[in-house]
């Protein structure tokens, strides 16, 4: 596996309407490094967000899709998205305020 520093560890937020109401429960989604770990995605959010605490990750591994253009067929790339519980004293993810 390669070395993978904590700012290549998150790619970027997931906001779609499920996630944006998982806020409410300090449930942050993000999509993440394909083979980052949950220990490396909690240090990830905890040092790149202040005042963060990270009680518990969730991950969850998206094979790609199978696509066609006209008689070729191909498949996207794979991707890994992680859901992150903060504590209850956590502060909240700036990233997200205001949308």
């Amino acid at each position: 596996m390669a070395d993978i520093k904590y700012y290549d560890v998150i790619l970027k937020p997931v906001l779609t309407e499920k996630s944006m109401n998982s806020m409410a429960e300090k449930k942050y989604t993000f999509l993440v490094h394909p083979e980052a770990n949950k220990s490396q995605i909690k240090e990830a959010v905890e040092k790149m967000f202040d005042g963060v605490k990270v009680e518990k990750v969730n991950t969850l591994n998206a094979d790609g899709k199978t696509r066609r253009r006209g008689a070729v067929e191909g498949k996207t790339a794979k991707t890994k998205k992680a859901v992150v519980k903060l504590t209850a004293e956590s502060a909240d993810i700036e990233v997200f305020q205001g949308l």
